[in-house]
């Protein structure tokens, strides 16, 4: 007999396994195992809203086996990830396996080495009905609104389309950006900028007040007149201030800061952050150290760290950089008050594997991702850096003439590196730099005059990280969400990225707009922002999730029922879905329609015309065997294929995708297959070549 312990990934069973020995079987749920089933709302409103879930298609050979190995064993420990949703599967888990909810079988690990884990399995605990009804409640909730709501925006929209109770909300901050944007008028401002000279040395300046206070000049003729003033003035160093400023370390990273300063200095989406993060969680093979979790758990918005992990890294600090790089009383950093408290911040759980060690034994992106968290976790308990500060005001005036100008310069230099020794935040401190030495009363030597003209600039497209710490600040979502909102909102077309940033489509735009008008609460921030704290409060066993899903769902019905009667016989015709493709019975410009087996052009005088053609993509390339065009198309099931424009005609087709280049032998269209292998489609040419992986690693070859 032995004991089992389940775990959701074959990866964390493996480190685990490697802690507890030949007396357990560590095995893997694959994540969920039971869900509402898609193809229907699956959950019975009539009945307190009961959900009925079902066995996950393909996951049943997998519950056989395990209910196998329960029924072999002499204790069974669940041990899912410590969140919300590790706690529904273990729930879930238990109950297929019919185990008693009773028994202490619940262990949770909050980071993964050979203590935490030890400790864990020696300190089970029940499952905590608490998290599970309100994982379930979040489950139900995004199952009624996305169940209700998207066939009604599908009609009057688009086919297929999809409404979320969080990404609904993140695809109206983004449409409400645009709007700003658009509605943006520029309005004109100057500046006067000044270079003096000290000595060798140049710095500059800027012109800040005149006698009657401080200086806005709005237009050119302003600028010439300040000009014309500083024309032949002699300038001097009216007031130096000098001074010292300590500036802090960031915390550790949370989730929602981890995704941010990813995605500014390493260029991650959230969801590859996330994937990364989740690796270095459930452990790698490092050299020296054996199979080992890096990092605490990754989704969490707490900044506490524990005592132990406090201690060893001073430690470490005092070890490698000397006493004076630890700050003089101990540094707490306050989690803010709607935060979930129930994991640290993320940290290494080792501060001895540096990302210097673990570099050999990671990926490129596992070791940038794990630098990037030692290096900030390290950061936030260093000293602060201390910077010397001078302001400098210069005084212009000219003999025989009344009144003065004051130009203003400030900036610092670098007195103690401080946590800075290791760590710079991505948002720097703007244009500050180096003053030279200068005393008050030191006559100064214009380099350089100039008028400078400015524009106000619209507020930011969002990017990822811009989108995330509004969700954040918002209350919107939790940092488990934030990845797959911003994935789910640009797959479904709502949004696009243009490089870095995220921009609303037109359907995004008219979405938002429907649901504005029909769904308000539905969008809004703060709606939805007091259902995640409700859920909090089934959490903490505060409120009853069956009475707030009833209030919830009679408000939605009724919202949905006014909306169905408002626009029956309407329908919103999107500018974008408008092709210059004509119908070949009527004329008509088609349009983009969505079916089951993905788009199609439609004629858009349905139901007097009916006519259809396929959607296509058009490519460079050419049909080696009649030299037709060769356009992407579509088969039944989905799955995108090229083939001859001249189709019946010629049956030429590949699952390949061209180059758009031509081959070097015979001049004949290029084709891509799987692995890269690039062919000439000719046979009797027989070129080909395996094309370079994208950021291949180099060698000394």
């Amino acid at each position: 007999m032995s004991k089992l312990v389940i775990v959701e990934s074959p990866a964390k069973a493996k480190t685990i396994k490697k802690y507890l020995g030949k007396d357990y079987d560590v095995v893997a749920s694959m994540g969920h195992v039971r869900d509402l089933p898609a193809a229907k709302l699956s959950v019975d409103v009539k009945n307190d809203f009961a959900p009925k879930y079902a066995v996950i298609k393909g996951k049943e050979k997998l519950v056989k086996d395990l209910k196998d190995m329960v029924s072999a064993s002499d204790a069974v420990y669940l041990a899912t990830d410590p969140d919300r949703e590790g706690e529904a599967i273990s729930w879930h888990l238990a109950t297929l396996l019919e185990l008693d909810l009773k028994q202490k079988n619940r262990v949770k690990f909050n980071e993964i080495n050979e203590k935490s884990v030890k400790k864990g399995i020696s300190n089970p605990e029940i499952v905590d009905m608490g998290l599970v009804d309100a994982q379930q409640a979040r489950r139900i909730l995004d199952r009624l609104v996305g169940y209700r709501i998207s066939p009604f925006i599908s009609q009057k929209i688009r086919r297929g389309l999809s409404a979320g109770r969080v990404q609904s909300v993140a695809v109206r901050l983004i449409v409400d950006r645009e709007e700003e944007i658009a509605r943006f008028v520029p309005e004109e401002y100057w500046s006067i900028d000044a270079k003096f000279s000290v000595g060798r040395k140049v710095f500059s300046a800027s012109l800040a007040e005149d006698e009657s206070g401080k200086v806005k000049i709005e237009n050119q003729a302003q600028t010439d007149m300040y000009l014309a003033r500083l024309d032949g003035a002699d300038y001097v160093a009216d007031s130096v201030k000098k001074g010292t400023r300590k500036k802090q370390p960031s915390p550790p990273f949370i989730t929602s800061s981890m995704q941010q300063d990813a995605s500014r200095k390493l260029n991650f989406q959230a969801q590859k952050t996330m994937k990364l993060a989740q690796e270095l969680y459930e452990g790698i093979e490092i050299d020296g150290f054996g199979m080992t979790g890096l990092i605490t758990y990754m989704r969490t918005d707490s900044l506490r760290i524990s005592e132990e992990a406090r201690a060893a890294a001073n430690a470490f600090i005092s070890k490698t950089y000397g006493e004076k790089y630890l700050p003089e009383k101990p540094r707490y950093f306050k989690t803010r008050a709607n935060a979930q408290d129930g994991h640290e911040a993320i940290r290494p759980t080792n501060i001895e594997i540096t990302p210097a060690i673990a570099k050999k034994s990671l990926t490129n992106d596992q070791y940038k991702l794990y630098n990037l968290i030692w290096c900030r976790y390290v950061a936030s308990l260093m000293a602060p850096c201390v910077q010397d500060t001078v302001k400098i005001e210069i005084k212009a005036t000219k003999d025989g003439e009344p009144g003065y100008l004051i130009f203003s310069a400030s900036g610092y230099s670098i007195k103690f590196d401080g946590f800075t020794a290791l760590y710079e935040d991505a948002v720097d401190d703007g244009d500050e730099s180096a003053i030279p030495e200068v005393k008050a009363g030191d006559a100064l030597k214009l380099k350089e005059l100039k008028g400078n003209q400015h524009f106000t600039q619209p507020p930011a497209h969002y990017t990822e990280a811009s989108l995330i710490k509004t969700l954040e600040e918002t209350g919107v979502g939790r940092p488990s969400t934030y990845a797959s909102i911003v994935s789910t909102i640009i797959k479904r077309e709502y949004v696009n990225r243009d490089g870095k940033l995220l921009k609303a489509t037109e359907l995004g735009c008219a979405t938002t707009s429907l649901l504005k008008d029909k769904f308000p609460k539905i969008v809004n921030t703060k709606f939805t922002a007091s259902m995640e704290s409700k859920l909090d409060e089934i959490d903490s066993g505060s409120i009853n999730y069956i009475e707030m899903l009833h209030e919830f769902y009679n408000e939605l019905e009724a919202s949905l029922s006014k909306a169905k009667t408002e626009m029956q016989g309407q329908k919103i015709q999107l500018q974008e879905d408008i092709t210059d493709v004509k119908c070949d019975k009527c004329g008509r410009n088609m349009v983009v329609k969505s079916g089951r087996y993905g788009k199609f052009l439609a004629c858009p005088g349905y139901p007097e015309c009916k006519t259809t053609k396929p959607l296509v993509e058009e490519t460079n390339a050419v049909c080696p065997e009649c030299g037709g065009k060769v356009i992407g198309k579509k088969s039944k099931r989905g799955y995108q294929f090229y083939g001859c424009d001249n189709y019946p005609t010629c049956n030429f087709m590949t699952w390949d995708k061209p180059t758009g280049e031509n081959c070097p032998n015979c001049g004949k269209s290029l084709f891509k297959g799987k692995g890269g292998l690039i062919t000439c489609p000719d046979k009797a040419c027989g070129y080909s070549f395996k094309a370079p992986r994208k950021n291949a690693k180099k060698t000394d070859e």
